[in-house]
């Protein structure tokens, strides 16, 4: 198996940077910072026409493609802090559940669980819900269509990212169950943050670089310190270890032969190996996110701390993604449970 980003999966990355940079540039997403709806239904629906909720569906539908190239995709989409349910759209679309969904036209939330109160992201945006207990076999995935009212839930008026934003639910319906594909979506799900993840941290990776570049102490660039190099050299390390932890789970997610294969070898179960995989990942992606925008706040000092620059909400945006599909400390818990 060859996990290596290929020529083409590079060249769609591009084709989706240059897409979103074209139709979503940041100062027309900030502009829409605490607001009920984080991105217009226009601009929602070019994203479907660009056929990015229909990645992996099979072709004419869809563009047949795999996991492999979609949490390319994703990374691009972390990058340019494209706001919304991306990844509950993508699953919804995937999965043939929610109807409009791959075409751009309906947007699909992802509610993953937990024991403390029921926050959902966008719910004044969404035409679904998905309800996944993550990799509990046990627990069932369920649909709720349409998704809960905006009526009977609480918005939250300062939410830790502006463009995330959140509504306090009493409860949810039982809703629709999802038979078959729950732990799948599970897996999906986990992987596409992950990638958005990957994207944020090699972001303000590049942010902070091109800073330490451009700013002068002393008569010489900050770049030139070595406190300031060991910061720098340390983000890439943990963004390259997470894209590639990332990569390589979303390439076994795609081949179940190799998975097999491991699974065999490991005496564990096929499922075991995948989501070993992804949870890894997941843990990875997420600390390279927060760990690296910290960081490079730290490498632009007091400019750091100032809301016009775009740090702040990868930080907010990170922060938020690390509580989805189970956080650090579960996710930690869960891969050790494995062995």
């Amino acid at each position: 198996m060859d996990f290596r980003v290929s020529d083409e999966q590079k060249e769609l990355a591009a084709g989706i940077g240059a897409m979103v940079a074209g139709r979503l540039p940041l100062a027309r997403i900030r502009e829409a910072e605490g607001a009920e709806s984080a991105i217009s239904t226009e601009h929602w629906a070019a994203l479907g026409e660009a056929g990015l909720f229909a990645l992996t569906l099979p072709e004419p539908e869809g563009v047949g493609l795999g996991m492999s190239e979609a949490v390319v995709v994703f990374e691009e989409l972390g990058r340019a802090l494209v706001p919304g349910p991306l990844v509950g759209t993508f699953l919804a679309a995937g999965a043939g559940l929610v109807e409009g969904a791959a075409q751009g036209e309906a947007q699909v939330g992802v509610y993953s669980g937990g024991t403390g109160p029921v926050i959902i992201e966008h719910l004044a945006s969404l035409a679904g819900l998905l309800i996944l207990p993550g990799y509990d076999r046990r627990s069932t995935a369920r649909l709720l269509v349409p998704a809960p009212p905006v009526d009977g839930a609480t918005r939250i008026e300062a939410p830790l990212c502006p463009l995330t934003p959140m509504w306090h639910v009493a409860s949810l319906a039982a809703g629709e169950p999802v038979a078959d594909v729950g732990v799948r979506l599970v897996r999906d799900g986990s992987l596409l943050t992950a990638a958005l993840q990957v994207g944020h941290a090699a972001e303000t990776l590049d942010l902070a670089v091109a800073y330490a570049k451009e700013r002068r102490q002393f008569g010489k660039p900050i770049g030139s310190f070595q406190a300031i190099k060991h910061i720098c050299a340390d983000m890439l390390v943990r963004a390259e270890v997470a894209r590639s932890a990332v990569h390589a789970a979303a390439c076994l997610a795609d081949d179940p032969d190799t998975v097999a294969f491991e699974a065999e070898t490991n005496l564990c179960s096929p499922e075991e190996v995948v989501a070993r995989a992804v949870m890894g990942a997941k843990l990875l992606a997420d600390e390279a996110a927060v760990v690296n925008a910290r960081a490079a706040i730290q490498v632009h000092g007091g400019m750091g701390f100032t809301w016009e620059l775009p740090l702040h909400l990868h930080l907010k945006r990170s922060r938020v993604l690390s509580t989805t599909f189970g956080t650090p400390s579960q996710l930690a818990a869960a891969v050790c449970a494995l062995g």
